[in-house]
């Protein structure tokens, strides 16, 4: 018995050596792997997704994660108007939902690392893509009101959070709009979603929930989503109202470019953060004008940015400590919204300029995840 016991430890610590990382919830597609049965070391929805064509990483498709739903009943439930707490994790094994906690800390690896962890190259244990907190790059959910995975899409998935300084700890809350509209009976499908801030390969993650408004007393829909850009050196064109998810450097289907450097000296990293405009929270612009008998859309008063907690072995916990300011700047809002077109895709009007075309074709960067390191700017 001690012997399978050392042998799943040792397992489970050579699945973690310079693993990535994923929200972790009961909700999520591919909980157990790719494999159909139970599996407490799961790691199949931590692989990043880079150069790759849009049928493979749309709701990670590469391993199939997305052909294996949660089990029937298992939601993420996003309190209209509150927060839901996820566990970012490299690993199953080192959350809540594997072996009671057991093998969890605050940290997304299962390790301990002094709370100012800081390296000037790049943090590569857990595999942050981060030198310190202030410069983690931002995450996000996104949410369509469709209950069938097959029916998602670009232009009905749209993001209703973020949160700033994030990937950091495991445990991360998010804030949900308090206009937020019930999904169908059978549930929605939300995305998480994370654009790492260089330091290491320049990929990015998409991975599916099964997901359920709470609360709701609001009934206008959320407004087409629209895909963002490039605004830090000018707010003023800020995709404005519901946003895209972010999609970039694969094969075929981004929906933004960059080029150049960004205010800092480094090279531009489109990211769930005010440098592509999206303020810290609750994304309270996204909804289209109430239907004829419905709620209001008026933007609640957003809530007290929870950052990612300190977490503790028995799962998520309530405590949400204010994040550091860093490198990825203060709220500049994204401004109010627009009415919805009435096809449900984006308005081909709209001015959605980027620095550079997205459809011209991608030349990837080299395979590495040690070929961006980046160094502190002068001054910084």
């Amino acid at each position: 018995m001690m012997r399978l016991f050392v042998i799943g430890i040792i397992a489970i610590c050579a699945t973690l050596t310079n693993a990535h990382l994923a929200a972790w919830h009961k909700g999520m597609y591919c909980l157990n792997g790719v494999d159909g049965v139970v599996n407490l070391n799961a790691n199949e929805a931590v692989n990043p997704l880079y150069d790759l064509p849009k049928k493979d990483w749309w709701f990670h498709h590469i391993n199939k994660c997305d052909n294996f739903p949660p089990d029937e009943g298992d939601f993420l439930e996003l309190p209209a108007g509150g927060d839901f707490t996820v566990e970012i994790s490299a690993n199953r094994a080192t959350t809540s939902l594997s072996y009671n906690g057991k093998y969890a800390t605050d940290w997304p690896d299962g390790k301990t690392y002094p709370e100012d962890y800081n390296v000037p190259s790049c943090i590569t244990t857990p595999n942050m893509h981060t030198q310190n907190q202030s410069m983690a790059a931002g995450t996000a959910f996104a949410i369509s009101y469709q209950s069938d995975i097959k029916k998602v899409t670009a232009e009905n998935l749209a993001v209703f959070t973020v949160r700033y300084h994030t990937p950091w700890k495991r445990i991360a809350s998010y804030s949900v709009p308090a206009a937020m509209p019930a999904c169908p009976p059978e549930g929605c499908i939300c995305a998480w979603g994370w654009i790492p801030n260089g330091c290491g390969q320049p990929n990015m993650y998409h991975q599916a929930f099964k997901c359920k408004v709470t609360g709701a007393t609001a009934t206008a829909p959320i407004a087409a989503p629209k895909p963002p850009v490039w605004c830090e050196d000018d707010p003023a064109r800020c995709t404005k109202g519901a946003k895209q998810m972010i999609y970039w450097n694969q094969r075929d289907g981004n929906n933004i470019a960059v080029s150049g450097l960004d205010r800092s000296g480094f090279p531009k990293s489109p990211a769930y953060n005010n440098k592509c405009g999206f303020p810290d929270g609750a994304q309270n612009d996204i909804f289209a004008a109430p239907a004829n008998g419905g709620g209001s859309n008026t933007p609640p008063t957003p809530p007290s940015n929870p950052s990612s907690g300190s977490g503790s072995n028995t799962g998520p916990a309530s405590s949400k400590p204010a994040p550091s300011q860093g490198s990825s700047g203060s709220d500049t809002g994204s401004g109010p919204s627009k009415p919805a077109p009435s096809s449900g895709f984006p308005d081909p009007d709209a001015d959605n300029d980027s620095n550079t075309d997205p459809t011209s074709p991608y030349v990837p960067p080299p395979r590495t995840c040690k070929g961006r390191s980046r160094k502190r700017a002068a001054g910084r």
